[in-house]
């Protein structure tokens, strides 16, 4: 029989494959509904996606829809069943990992033919062991022998893995008549519960930095510990920001007897939705960092790890657990996949916006669908639409924006908040409200109306009131106008800048072919490289930065600005010399525009620069 290979060869170099997918990239959490149920559709070929379990209300929503269309009997979790919000992604969860079983069943029964569902898994693979067995079977001529092989290969069509996203900043308490109910009855914790409880053996993504009662939680759930077989059925991966962030948050779980299996880099400001901008620290220097310290890492949590298995009376683990270093964000080209793979030696990729333009992996009604193959550079804009005051990638075409835009133009601004997984405020209310709720911009806007402030700089502190938008329920949109469940949404897209390289629709099975290099989805010649598409755009939040606090929209110091911009320059350093290992061709172009974008950083901020005006605002 073929074994389950352990390495994948990527063009020339050779990568150790640790997850159950036998593919290099996954597709990351993209808000709530583009994601929701891209396991059920991309799984069965091995791909791993992530979904969100951000919205227990779209959860339910899903299980009825894909309960009904397979003909499964469905019971609702209404909202008061006890425990409700655990149980419904509890119950979404298996259905999905049901569904996929029986895909994967199917598959595996298939008859090796052109476009069947077997033949579609294995010409989709990347390079590797497994894709030339698999080749190896096509040119046999024996049919003895080529039967042989096929029932060899048939159990080696494993599935991706079924892996879920907790934001950790969104862990709204509950409230019963005014009063906090106890914290597992969090968001954050329930949406915990409600993976843990399930029989999935896949990862659990955490977002947005560290949350302490969440992380320690984790700890009550056996899955997230060895088995006697050393194995680590549910997997916590992390998404960090650079080597300090790794180091911290992983350390925490250490102490507590939870190993990290995997760090998910992504970009600051080149990736969609909330963009989690650093002050000026970019994705290349943060992998070279990275990738030299791992071992470093990896035998400090090994050692916290033992000691906090030890006190939970749990044995040590002699060897580390495999741990993965992943990026994501930006990634446009096979080449910049290549790139990544094979210079810092990353484990894998992810690819999120593109696949926005696949049907058959996300869910994107067809009005927006249009809008984003028209899309360019001034529909895609980092906005205000979070009610968490994160910068957030919006397509500015959006119904979910022209639904907001027309409030405000009738006197009604703020949204009913129907849902309330973003609030947060609490000057108003004892129970916090959301930034983006009638309730709370009504009397914000009373309130600034009454203040000191006159002119331009109370006209910059209205629109900052009313720039939030409801994302928590209209991020579900694409999918609940999609399949009928909701079509009153008002549809936001939380596209990154990378979209509008990518415009017109592709099959899934083109997506993969362009990642992997076997066929190119756009001319990418007037594309800038993934890191100056980053840097640049991180020159132009820098400099809204500074415009903001003259304007004493802001308070930032002047270290502030000379910090950000030393590091950018920092980068610039970087980039230089690794210029030297990309093609004559992309080294020119890319050497002139960091050229510009040195020049833009000066303009922006010269080094003449002795102070920024700067206040407090309300």
């Amino acid at each position: 029989m073929f074994d389950i290979p352990r390495t994948a060869k990527y063009n020339d170099t050779m990568k150790t494959i640790t997850q159950a997918s036998p593919h290099l990239f996954h597709i990351p959490v993209m808000g709530t509904g583009f994601s929701i149920d891209t396991p059920l559709r991309v799984a069965k070929y091995g791909i791993s996606s992530v979904l969100s379990l951000v919205d227990d209300v779209l959860i339910e929503q899903m299980r009825k829809y894909h309960s009904d269309r397979m003909g499964i009997n469905y019971v609702e979790i209404k909202p008061r069943d006890e425990d409700s919000r655990a149980n419904r992604i509890t119950a979404y969860l298996e259905l999905l990992n049901d569904l996929i079983n029986e895909q994967v069943r199917e598959l595996q029964a298939a008859p090796f033919e052109p476009k069947s569902s077997i033949t579609t898994y294995f010409e989709m693979l990347p390079d590797s062991k497994l894709k030339q067995a698999y080749s190896k079977m096509l040119d046999e001529t024996d049919d003895a022998e080529k039967t042989r092989m096929q029932t060899a290969l048939r159990p080696q069509a494993r599935p991706g893995t079924i892996d879920v996203n907790i934001m950790t900043k969104l862990d709204r308490d509950r409230y019963v008549k005014g009063e906090v109910l106890p914290a597992e009855n969090s968001d954050a914790m329930a949406a915990l519960r409600g993976y843990a409880k399930s029989s999935l053996q896949s990862s659990i993504i955490f977002s947005a930095g560290i949350n302490q009662r969440l992380y320690s939680y984790i700890a009550k759930f056996d899955d997230f510990f060895p088995d006697d077989a050393g194995t680590l059925k549910k997997k916590i991966v992390l998404k960090v920001s650079d080597f300090r962030s790794a180091m911290i948050q992983g350390k925490f779980l250490a102490r507590r007897g939870l190993w990290v299996s995997e760090y998910r880099v992504e970009s600051g400001l080149n990736c969609g939705g909330h963009a989690f901008a650093s002050q000026g620290h970019l994705m290349g220097p943060i992998l070279e960092e990275l990738g030299q310290k791992k071992p470093e890492l990896i035998d400090m949590l090994h050692q916290s790890y033992n000691k906090g298995l030890g006190t939970l009376e749990r044995p040590p683990v002699e060897a580390p657990h495999d741990v993965r270093i992943t990026v994501q964000g930006g990634i446009g080209t096979a080449e910049e996949n290549k790139f990544l793979m094979e210079h810092y030696e990353v484990d894998g990729t992810g690819w999120g916006t593109p696949f926005l333009m696949v049907p058959e992996a996300t869910n994107v009604d067809q009005e927006h669908l249009q809008k984003l193959t028209d899309a360019g550079e001034k529909e895609v804009y980092l906005s205000g639409r979070s009610p968490l005051g994160i910068p957030f990638w919006s397509l500015r075409t959006s119904s979910s924006e022209k639904a907001r835009s027309q409030r405000i133009a009738d006197d009604k601004p703020g949204s009913p908040c129907p849902k309330g997984f973003l609030v947060s405020n609490t000057e108003f209310t004892k129970v916090p409200i959301c930034h983006a709720s009638r309730a709370y911009q009504r009397k914000k806007l009373i309130q600034i109306e009454s203040s000191d402030n006159s002119g331009k700089q109370l006209a910059s502190i209205k629109e900052r009131v009313l720039s939030p938008s409801c994302i928590c329920h209209d991020l579900a949109g694409g999918a609940t106008i999609r399949f009928g469940i909701d079509n009153t949404a008002h549809t936001s897209v939380c596209c990154g800048p990378n979209i509008v390289n990518f415009n017109k629709v592709a099959t899934l099975e083109e997506m993969v072919s362009h990642i992997y290099g076997r066929i190119a989805l756009f001319a990418d010649s007037d594309r800038p490289h993934m890191f100056i598409k980053e840097l640049s755009i991180y020159v132009d939040y820098f400099r809204d930065e500074i415009q903001k606090t003259s304007d004493g929209l802001l308070n930032k110091t002047t270290k502030f600005f000379f910090d950000f911009k030393g590091n950018l320059n920092s980068a610039i350093e970087y980039y230089q010399d690794l210029a030297k290992q990309l093609g004559s061709e992309q080294r020119e172009r890319f050497l002139e525009d960091l050229e510009a974008l040195f020049e833009e950083i000066e303009k922006v901020f010269p080094e003449s620069q002795t102070m920024i005006p700067s206040q407090a605002t309300s």
